[in-house]
C-alpha cells in the first residue's frame, strides 16, 4: 500500500475518533478513581486495627483519631472488633460497584469508539478517487479497517484507561507509603526508572517487529480475498496447488515474523518480571528488618506489603503499556493513511448542470500516474440525442474516455476539457454528474444479494415491474423467471453464480432502470451473442431513443446504427464518420469490417 510508512498525527486522530464517546470515557476515569481510593482504604483499616485497636498504640494521625472517636474510640471498637470487619466489607462492596460501573461504562465506552472508528473509515473509503483504489489492495485495506482497528480500540479503551488508573494507584499508594517510611517507599520505588527506560529501550525494536507483522497480514489478506474472489479461474487453469503452495510460503513467512516477535517480548516481559520479583523481595526482607528495630510498626508494616502489592501491578503493566504504545502506533499510522487520503471534491461553485446537452471532448490529452501519456489531442463533439460508437484495440484508451467523463479520473487542468452542454464537467457537482450518467462497465459487478436486489441498487424505490420493464429491454426477463425463484434468485459473489453474458445482460438492466440521459456501454455486449445484441440494441433504440449513447465495442454489428462512430488507435483518433462513410474510407474500420463480415460468411457457409 502506497505511503505506508508516512506518520500521522495520532493524537489529534485519536481524538477525532473520540467524539460520541468522551462522556463515557470520562464516566470511566471517574469510577476507576472511585477504585482507586477504596483501594487505599483497607490497608488503612487493617493498618489501624493492628496498631491502635489491638495493638493499644498511641494513633499520631489526627484525620484516623478523629474518625475514631466519632464511632465510639479506640477501647469501644477494640470491644467491637466487628465494625471494622464491617467496614472493610462496606470498601470492599463500594470498590466492586465502582469496578462493576467501570467495567460498563469502560464496554460501552470501547463499542462507540469501535463503532465511530468503523463509521468514518467505511464512509471516507467510499468518497476517495478510484485512482486511489486502484493502487491500494482490498485485502490490506480490509485488514486496517478490521485488525488495526481493534488493535487501536484495545489500546485507547483498555491501556488509556488502564493508564490513568495505574498513574493514579502509583501517585495515591507512594503519597502513602512516604507518609508511613521514606527509607521503604524509596525502595519500592527503585525498580520504576529501571522498567519504563528498559520498556522504551525495547519501544523501537518492539513497533518495527509490529509493523512488518501487521503488513505481512494485511498482504496475506489480500492474496486470501483475490483467490476466494477468483476460485473459478483458480480452478478453471488447475492452480489450486500453484495458489496453496503460494499462500503457504507466505504464510509462513507470516509465522516467523510473529515467532520472533514472540521471542523479543519474552526476553522483555520476563526482564520485568524478574525486576518486580527483586522489588517484592526488597520491600518485604527489608520491612521485616526495619518492624523487628521498631522503624516502622506492626500494622504499617502491614499495610506498606499491601501498597507494595498495588504498586507492583502498576509498575508490570506500565512497562507493557509503553511496549504496548509501539503496536497502536503502527495500527494508528495504518489507519491514519486512510482517514488522510484525500477524498473526491467539488469545486465550491459548483453547479447541477443540464445534462441533455451535446458532449464535447475538447483536445483531451491524459495519462494514469506513473504511466507514459495514453490519450492525444482527443477532439471530437457528440450531438444530444445521438448514439456514438467507438472502436479500437486493447488498450488504445476506449474505456479510459468514459471514466474522463463520469470523473472517476479527473481531467488535469492543462490537459483539454470536457464539456455537457457547453459547462465544464470539472464544474459539475459529481452526485449529480453521476446520478445523469448510466454506465455499464467492461467488467460487471453484482453483489452478493438476489437479482431484484442488484437491480434496484440504483433506486430503492422500484416497483418489480419497472425492474421486469428494464430486464425486458436487456433481454435477462425470460432468463430470469426459467430460474427456480426468480428474481428472488440469489447471486453469489461478484455474480459467480451467473454466465458472461447473464451478468452483462444484469449490469445493462441495473443501469436502464436510472432513465439517464447519458448512457454508456463499454464493451458490455461482448458475452452475448449476435442475436441477444441485435435485440438489446433494437430495444434500446425503441425505448430510449432520446438519450445520449454511447457503445464501445469491437463488433462492427454492434455499432453499425451508431450516428457517428471514431476509431482510436494508440490513444489518437485516425478516423471519424458515420458507419457508411467508414465502411469505404479504406482504414482501419474497412479492414475490421471486412475481416468480421468473411468471418460470418464462413460460419454461414
Amino acid at each position: 500500500m502506497q505511503n505506508q510508512q508516512a506518520k500521522t498525527p495520532k493524537l489529534s486522530l485519536i481524538w477525532r475518533f473520540l467524539q460520541g464517546s468522551k462522556r463515557y470515557f470520562a464516566g470511566t476515569m471517574l469510577l476507576a478513581t472511585m477504585t482507586s481510593i477504596a483501594d487505599m482504604i483497607t490497608p488503612q483499616i487493617i493498618r489501624t486495627t493492628v496498631d491502635n485497636v489491638i495493638g493499644r498504640e498511641v494513633c499520631t494521625d489526627p484525620t484516623i483519631s478523629r474518625l475514631a472517636q466519632q464511632l465510639g474510640g479506640f477501647d469501644f471498637l477494640r470491644q467491637n472488633l466487628w465494625m471494622l470487619a464491617l467496614a472493610v466489607l462496606a470498601v470492599a462492596v463500594f470498590k466492586v460497584i465502582s469496578h462493576y460501573g467501570f467495567m460498563i461504562t469502560s464496554t460501552r465506552a470501547s463499542e462507540t469508539l469501535t463503532k465511530t472508528m468503523r463509521d468514518q473509515l467505511y464512509t471516507h473509503i467510499e468518497h476517495l478517487p478510484f485512482s486511489w483504489h486502484m493502487k491500494n489492495h482490498t485485502g490490506d485495506i480490509i485488514q486496517r479497517c478490521t485488525s488495526d482497528i481493534d488493535t487501536t480500540r484495545n489500546f485507547v479503551a483498555g491501556q488509556m484507561t488502564g493508564l490513568f488508573r495505574i498513574l493514579l494507584l502509583v501517585a495515591l499508594s507512594m503519597v502513602v507509603m512516604f507518609s508511613m517510611h521514606t527509607g521503604l517507599a524509596l525502595i519500592a520505588l527503585a525498580p520504576m526508572p529501571v522498567i519504563v527506560l528498559y520498556s522504551i529501550h525495547f519501544h523501537t525494536k518492539i513497533g518495527e517487529g509490529f509493523k512488518e507483522c501487521d503488513e505481512s497480514e494485511g498482504r496475506l489478506s489480500a492474496m486470501a480475498q483475490e483467490n476466494l474472489t477468483g476460485v473459478r479461474v483458480v480452478r478453471a487453469f488447475g492452480r489450486e496447488r500453484y495458489e496453496k503452495d503460494r499462500f503457504e510460503q507466505h504464510n509462513e513467512e507470516y509465522t516467523g515474523l510473529w515467532v520472533r516477535m514472540g521471542k523479543v517480548m519474552s526476553r522483555f516481559w520476563s526482564s520485568s518480571d524478574v525486576l518486580s520479583g527483586l522489588q517484592i523481595m526488597l520491600v518485604i526482607v527489608l520491612g521485616a528488618v526495619f518492624c523487628l528495630n521498631k522503624y516502622i510498626s506492626s500494622g504499617e508494616y502491614i499495610a506498606f506489603i499491601s501498597y507494595n502489592s498495588m504498586l507492583v501491578w502498576p509498575i508490570r503493566q506500565l512497562g507493557r503499556m509503553i511496549s504496548d504504545m509501539s503496536k497502536a502506533g503502527v495500527a494508528i499510522d495504518r489507519i491514519g493513511y486512510i482517514i488522510y487520503s484525500e477524498t473526491e471534491k467539488d469545486k465550491e461553485n459548483a453547479v447541477e448542470a443540464d445534462m441533455t446537452g451535446d458532449i464535447a471532448f475538447e483536445h483531451v490529452n491524459f495519462a494514469y500516474e506513473g504511466c507514459p501519456q495514453l490519450l492525444h489531442d482527443i477532439h471530437f463533439t457528440m450531438k444530444a440525442g445521438s448514439t456514438l460508437g467507438i472502436l479500437g484495440s486493447t488498450g488504445s484508451g476506449k474505456s479510459t474516455l468514459m471514466l474522463l467523463l463520469d470523473r472517476l479520473y479527473d481531467l488535469p487542468s492543462d490537459c483539454g476539457r470536457i464539456t455537457i452542454g457547453g459547462v465544464d464537467i470539472a464544474d459539475i457537482k459529481r452526485e449529480h454528474l453521476r446520478k445523469n450518467i448510466g454506465i455499464v462497465l467492461q467488467e460487471p459487478f453484482l453483489f452478493s444479494r438476489t437479482l431484484q436486489e442488484n437491480l434496484s441498487i440504483t433506486n430503492e424505490s422500484l416497483t418489480l415491474s419497472d425492474i421486469r420493464e428494464a430486464a425486458r429491454a436487456a433481454c435477462l426477463d425470460e432468463t430470469i423467471e426459467s430460474f427456480t425463484k426468480g428474481y428472488d434468485t440469489f447471486v453469489g459473489e461478484r455474480g459467480v453464480t451467473l454466465s458472461g453474458g447473464q451478468k452483462q445482460r444484469a449490469a445493462i438492466a441495473r443501469m436502464l432502470t436510472q432513465h439517464t440521459p447519458i448512457m454508456i456501454f463499454d464493451d458490455s455486449l461482448s458475452a452475448v451473442d449476435a442475436e441477444t445484441d441485435a435485440k438489446i440494441r433494437a430495444e434500446l433504440e425503441k425505448r430510449f431513443g432520446t438519450a445520449s449513447t454511447i457503445l464501445i465495442s469491437h463488433r462492427i454489428t454492434t455499432l453499425s446504427k451508431a450516428d457517428q462512430i471514431i476509431v482510436l488507435d494508440r490513444g489518437r483518433i485516425i478516423e471519424m464518420g458515420t458507419p457508411e462513410e467508414l465502411q469505404h474510407a479504406g482504414g482501419l474500420y474497412q479492414k475490421i469490417y471486412e475481416i468480421q463480415s468473411l468471418s460470418a460468411e464462413e460460419v454461414d457457409a
